[in-house]
């Protein structure tokens, strides 16, 4: 169509620089996100498990308030790695079901929709359209998992001492690699299922089952052949092996004894996979997803 009246002009305004345009997506995401008050009251719900954290690190220093509630220091939980590794991977189950809600509309209502020319007509890459919609996870994630627990890690170590806090440093990075390594994991899953699927519940349904179908196949086989290497398709055994690798409580040998009417026959030890094997299989789950998030992301389609 010709245009007749030239009254447009060259756009005069700041631009947004280019390292921080990828952020344009996750602040219009919130908006959408927390106007459904079911989530926000759910969200909320997720940092009560970090309230008896606090509470529970608050009460080993605080002797007016073991005295008023009767308890006895040495029955407390001892301030630990066991112990954030435990709420590690509580709020890492948390996430999960975050995750489910909120990543698969992200790329599946974009890809629907023919939405993808709108992003990419404007300097706006393919790499940073993936970045956007993956930070909506990292930013809502991290702001329940590894940003209040290294929070807590500090509070610690204010009522412990600067030397305790010299001794358990390690701890601190275990808190931030095992809990971005999950949300890497969640983010990359649930975009590129919702890419390949553009279906919003069908989208929700395939990410759950794909960390349920292969555990359980994965047990099966363990229990058939009596071995522990069933794991290594298993997602959720995958990132317990490394969560344990990082906070030094990954123990390989097992013993499963095998009886027969009522009397022991043998014992058997199964080692669990090496934790190699393990980072190695997530690095592959994680490749995966990037090819299917480059092959499906792009500004049109040839439909033949």
């Amino acid at each position: 169509m010709a245009v007749y009246e030239h009254t447009y002009k060259q756009y005069l305004g700041k631009l947004t620089p280019e390292w921080s345009r990828f952020l344009v997506i996750p602040r219009h995401a919130f908006r959408d996100v927390f106007k459904s008050k079911l989530f926000t009251a759910f969200f909320v719900f997720c940092f009560i498990p970090l309230l008896v954290e606090a509470i529970l690190i608050y009460l080993h220093h605080n002797v007016n308030a073991l005295a008023i509630l009767q308890v006895n220091v040495r029955e407390l939980v001892p301030i630990d790695a066991s112990f954030f590794q435990t709420f590690v991977n509580l709020q890492g189950s948390f996430a999960f079901f975050v995750a489910l809600l909120v990543g698969p509309p992200l790329v599946a209502r974009d890809l629907r929709n023919n939405a993808l020319p709108l992003y990419l007509c404007r300097p706006f890459s393919r790499t940073e359209y993936v970045i956007g919609k993956m930070s909506v996870l990292f930013i809502l994630l991290s702001a329940m998992t590894w940003v209040p627990q290294l929070l807590l890690f500090l509070f610690q170590s204010y009522l412990e001492g600067f030397r305790w806090f010299i001794d358990n440093l390690w701890i601190a990075s275990a808190i931030f690699i095992a809990s971005v390594v999950w949300i890497l994991l969640l983010a990359l899953l649930s975009q590129a299922i919702s890419a390949l699927v553009k279906w919003r519940v069908v989208a929700s349904g395939a990410l759950l089952g794909l960390f349920f179908i292969p555990s359980i196949f994965g047990e099966v086989v363990n229990n058939l052949f009596l071995t522990r290497w069933g794991n290594i398709i298993s997602l959720g055994a995958l990132i317990k092996n490394v969560t344990s690798g990082l906070f030094g409580t990954f123990v390989r040998s097992t013993g499963h004894v095998i009886g027969f009417n009522g009397r022991v026959a043998r014992e058997i030890i199964m080692n669990e996979p090496p934790l190699w094997s393990s980072w190695f299989a997530l690095f592959l789950v994680c490749a995966v997803c990037l090819a299917l998030l480059s092959w499906k992301v792009k500004a049109y389609e040839v439909v033949r």
